[in-house]
């Protein structure tokens, strides 16, 4: 029910972290006042918020593996979010709606890219419940994880150093997570497999694929 992948090149890591650097961030909490679990910061300058977010986009989009993974129909602007020492974020679940400018989207999906080196800061990991058990996650620069927005998460405190991210919340074509995992693991192997079967049968399976995805979407 989560993907691990890579999203963007060294120069794009580079990018985020130049505008990171030259922007200064405000308290978290500026877009969640009552939420105490919140002990971030997140960048706020709407000229360098709109050029990093356009950028996260543009390279999340153009992700194959990504836009087969999540079924994108709608997605929140990406935001840079920046933990120092002694910040976390508790354990909590996303909203089930986000407001956004003109238009409010449903989370089925979280996202979370890393932008700092592992071994620039201590702690951090970002912590997913799944079932009985935790799924502990500091990625390289550039790779992202999408996860489930209705499972328990956190971001363990920061001991050392900084922790710099991008987080976003798409709202899938698929409402269903069990019917959305099916629909990715059939185009998997379709994608693999498809060229090694009959012609015949490859297109029954692209008819299976576009039927379900015709029945099961909630979106056009």
């Amino acid at each position: 029910m989560y993907r691990v992948l890579e999203i963007l090149t060294e120069d794009e890591v580079a990018e985020c972290r130049r505008i990171a650097t030259a922007t200064p961030f405000v308290d978290g909490r500026i877009s969640n006042p009552h939420n105490t679990a919140k002990q971030n910061e997140q960048l706020h300058e709407p000229a360098a918020y709109q050029k990093s977010s356009n950028l996260l986009r543009k390279a999340m989009l153009r992700s194959p593996e990504f836009m087969e993974f999540a079924f994108p129909v709608s997605m929140a602007p990406p935001m840079m979010t920046r933990y120092r020492p002694g910040m976390k974020y508790g354990a909590h679940a996303d909203a089930a709606y986000i407001q956004l400018p003109g238009a409010t989207i449903r989370s089925d999906l979280s996202c979370t890219i890393f932008l700092s080196d592992p071994a620039d800061y201590e702690g951090g990991e970002l912590s997913i419940g799944l079932g009985d058990g935790r799924l502990a996650f500091k990625l390289k620069p550039g790779e992202a994880v999408v996860y489930p927005s209705d499972t328990f998460h956190q971001v363990i405190p920061v001991s050392r150093g900084e922790r710099l991210v991008a987080i976003t919340f798409i709202q899938s074509r698929i409402s269903d997570p069990f019917r959305r995992n099916l629909l990715f693991e059939l185009n998997e192997v379709a994608a693999l497999e498809g060229l090694k079967m009959k012609p015949e049968n490859f297109c029954r399976l692209q008819l299976v694929q576009q039927q379900l995805l015709r029945y099961w979407g909630d979106t056009p």
